[in-house]
């Protein structure tokens, strides 16, 4: 991809053409059903949210075992690909396109919700509580995947990645962050195995790849992005060898041809970033740390990030609050701030689909005054 720092020139995606660099992060929002189908309400937000270059749907479990918190979407039966259909279908016929984030939780994960026992790379609880239908329960203790079990599951994530094409979605994202099952079995202090996918960091990054390989061999390598988080702590992660773990990572995934990377919270300060920019050939999609939710502070970031070399930048929380992101960028408008943390899981319009649009506010010119002039 051609180098640029002005995100929203026009891009590309492989063999998508984008209408900018900017794209929708994953946003986990348990506004699905029950059962993990997609409901009207989830209709409407991705609707609104159109303009993005490209929006990454939210994290949709590949079977019954992988599911995380109550009403996450789930991409296992046709129920599941019919709710999702409606919502690619409305996207696309509002200009969007879309991939879908495929997660299995591991050991995040409850027998309140799910019915079953989690797995994990090893029998290692989550040390914190887990919400559940009858509120935040302690975590129990994972049941450690067999080979059989590893193998079942690399299925599961083809399966659910040729449903989501069959749903309309143009790729699939495979979710290796976040303290998640693949992220488990990366790190050593939830990978205590002693067979082939545990150990050394080549052992413990093979079942990402084989995941990796198996959904690219189902749909296509060029329909197949990863993510990752180098470092990342949340879900009671620690990585000690993230120098080392992330190289052997992309060593792997490297000659797969895959539609893209995705690097959560990437710093292009620090020297994890600086080296899977190096080694990797691909497109990379840098989502950046943003401390400050204005329209100066996230044009600032976005810019930085395509001149540290990523080649699309990922946004989260300024997509959450404003469907409307990209015109207010391009215009210098203000944001609308994010709407309290409780809001954004609670199910319901409130805090998801109710953010207003420019056109729903007072006039941009007298809003422009109020956050200053756009900052290249």
């Amino acid at each position: 991809m051609t180098q640029t720092t002005d995100f929203l020139a026009p891009a590309r995606l492989g063999r998508l053409a984008l209408p900018h660099h900017l794209v929708m992060a994953p946003l986990t929002r348990n506004r699905a059903a029950a059962d993990g189908t997609p409901t009207d309400l989830m209709v409407t937000h991705y609707t609104q949210r159109t303009t993005a270059g490209l929006i990454i749907g939210e994290a949709s479990t590949p079977n019954a075992v992988g599911q995380t918190y109550p009403n996450i979407t789930a991409i296992h039966t046709d129920r599941h690909l019919a709710g999702w259909r409606r919502v690619t279908e409305a996207v696309r016929e509002g200009g969007g396109r879309m991939f879908l984030q495929l997660q299995h939780g591991g050991r995040v994960s409850h027998p309140e919700t799910t019915g079953l026992t989690p797995v994990a790379p090893s029998p290692v609880p989550l040390q914190e509580t887990i919400f559940t239908p009858r509120g935040h329960l302690p975590a129990v203790v994972p049941r450690e995947m067999t080979v059989a079990d590893i193998r079942a599951t690399v299925a599961d994530f083809a399966a659910a990645a040729r449903r989501a094409v069959d749903a309309g979605f143009e790729g699939v994202e495979v979710h290796s962050a976040n303290g998640h099952l693949l992220h488990q079995f990366l790190a050593g202090n939830t990978n205590r195995r002693t067979d082939g996918y545990g150990g050394p960091v080549e052992r413990r990054v093979r079942f990402t790849a084989e995941v990796t390989e198996a959904v690219a061999d189902a749909i296509g390598a060029d329909r197949v992005g990863v993510r990752i988080s180098p470092g990342n702590t949340v879900n009671g992660i620690e990585e000690d060898d993230t120098d080392v773990l992330y190289p052997a990572l992309v060593a792997r995934l490297r000659d797969l041809d895959l539609a893209y990377l995705h690097l959560v919270h990437a710093d292009p300060d620090t020297a994890v970033y600086r080296r899977i920019r190096a080694d990797w050939p691909g497109v990379l999609i840098g989502n950046p740390v943003l401390p400050d939710l204005t329209t100066a502070g996230v044009t600032r970031a976005a810019a930085g990030m395509l001149a540290a070399g990523a080649d699309l930048v990922a946004l989260g929380r300024p997509f959450l609050a404003n469907p409307d992101l990209v015109t207010r960028l391009r215009l210098g408008a203000p944001l609308n701030p994010v709407r309290d943390r409780y809001l954004m899981y609670t199910g319901g319009a409130t805090g998801y689909t109710d953010y207003p649009a420019l056109d729903d506010q007072p006039s941009s010119a007298s809003m422009v005054a109020l956050d200053g002039p756009r900052v290249a």
